[in-house]
């Protein structure tokens, strides 16, 4: 370790890894560590006795559940938007090469104490069991002026300025009832509360038409899956990094951020070594998240928590036609909430367990000092559990942007259901980093397979 590097990277969760694989093909030199033994870090997935390990230490898997090798549980239940924004890095790297996926079965959404498929467009919503008659003529001219839609051509705008009116300004224009509104604003644009209600409705068309075009895509649902799990993301970036030059050490502790006299960054210790570089990426881990560090100084601060439960299966979710795989959203005017409450369920199609086991995944923004009460509701909605394991991790946010003194921190996962924020950050972080946006090669994405 006495080399001295362009960057190091410190983590192995997906952010990170996407952003040393970008930097290794721009040709900077990079040290990625880690100090677990397993690529993934928070967004990891884990085999049936790394997951035990974790959650039960003083306990076996039971053997009912089959061999360890067949398990990869997901720590942060998160889908791919099939024309999002991180489908577009896999083909503009050519990740997508080392990794196979699945399409999600089903997506869903409850209302009215049941659960329904989401509509996404004007025949759906007109079939959709959500409305009444009237308000299906109401949904289906919604519909219709989304399709119709175009930037250049004013006549089919209706008099519509996305950029000055509210979303509930649209909503009240065709004359929308709140439960519909709902089902838009969580299931189809994918919003965690209702404040972009009152924000312009330019950024609500844009999430309505990525989950249109992505459904539209394959049908079904909007979503996609990596066979194995999520934790094959990050390991695929890593590789991408490898073959740029980029060098990994897995199970290596960081004991230490070294400083210049100035306060920039100078290098990262580990033990009696210490390794230099120009700059530094980590996660909120590797700098003290949430707690003051030398001298007083605070490097990230906790912006609420996410409570996890990671629940074992025999069956598929009831009310989901026997789907293998879904995503349901609780929107939160549903259960008196301020956040939605997500549900992901894959299963052995995935090959992220064993045959006739399901894992789904209920989370949600903590509210409360109770924060297992909370997701209650999606708890309700699974049947019967077999097994249950829940966290409650605090989303850190960097108080700086790294550009004084060349310490560069990545945000927390959050709640969202998808990695649409993750690529944010990416872009943000990469262009504080090099100077420039990142620019994605315009080239088709028909290459999944399926």
């Amino acid at each position: 370790m006495d080399e001295e590097y362009d960057v190091i990277v410190l983590g192995t969760g997906l952010t990170e890894c996407i952003l040393s694989g970008l930097l290794s093909v721009e040709g900077k030199k990079v040290l990625h560590i880690d100090r677990n033994d397993y690529y993934g870090g928070e967004s990891a997935s884990l085999n049936l006795t790394q997951l035990y390990r974790k959650f039960r230490p003083n306990q076996s898997p039971p053997t009912e559940l089959g061999r360890d090798r067949d398990y990869a549980v997901d720590l942060v239940p998160k889908f791919i938007i099939a024309s999002g924004e991180l489908v577009k890095i896999l083909v503009h790297t050519d990740v997508l090469r080392y990794l196979d996926f699945k399409q999600i079965a089903g997506s869903f959404v409850y209302t009215n104490s049941k659960i329904s498929k989401v509509p996404s467009t004007e025949g759906e919503a007109v079939s959709s069991p959500l409305m009444g008659l009237f308000e299906k003529y109401r949904a289906k001219k919604f519909f219709v002026f989304l399709q119709s839609w175009k930037e250049d051509d004013p006549a089919t705008h209706r008099g519509l300025n996305l950029d000055k009116l509210t979303m509930r300004q649209v909503y009240q224009h065709f004359g929308l009832e709140s439960g519909t509104q709902d089902f838009i604003g969580h299931a189809l644009a994918l919003y965690l509360d209702d404040d972009y209600l009152n924000k312009p409705a330019r950024e609500t068309y844009e999430r309505i038409v990525l989950y249109t075009t992505s459904m539209a895509r394959w049908g079904k649902s909007p979503y996609i899956y990596p066979l194995y799990g999520l934790g094959e993301l990050p390991q695929s970036f890593a590789r991408l990094s490898a073959i740029y030059g980029g060098t990994y050490m897995l199970d290596k502790p960081v004991d230490e951020i070294v400083l210049n006299d100035d306060g920039s960054f100078a290098g990262v210790r580990s033990g009696d070594e210490t390794v230099r570089a120009k700059m530094v990426i980590g996660d909120p881990s590797y700098f003290g998240a949430g707690k003051e560090l030398e001298g007083g100084r605070l490097r990230v601060v906790e912006d609420g928590k996410v409570v996890r439960a990671i629940c074992i299966l025999k069956h598929p979710i009831p009310g989901t036609d026997g789907s293998d795989s879904v995503q349901i959203i609780i929107p939160q005017n549903q259960v008196n909430r301020r956040n939605d409450i997500y549900i992901a369920m894959v299963s052995s199609t995935h090959k992220v367990c064993a045959d006739n086991i399901y894992v789904a995944i209920v989370s949600t923004i903590v509210e409360t000092s109770v924060p297992e009460n909370e997701i209650q509701p999606g708890l309700h909605l699974l049947g019967t559990i077999y097994e249950k394991f829940v966290t409650v991790s605090p989303i850190y946010t960097p108080v700086s942007d790294g550009t004084q003194d060349n310490i560069y921190i990545t945000r927390s996962y959050d709640a969202t259901s998808h990695f649409e924020t993750v690529v944010e950050d990416v872009q943000d972080v990469f262009k504080r980093v090099m100077g420039k946006d990142l620019e994605l090669k315009k080239r088709e994405v028909d290459d999944f397979e399926q």
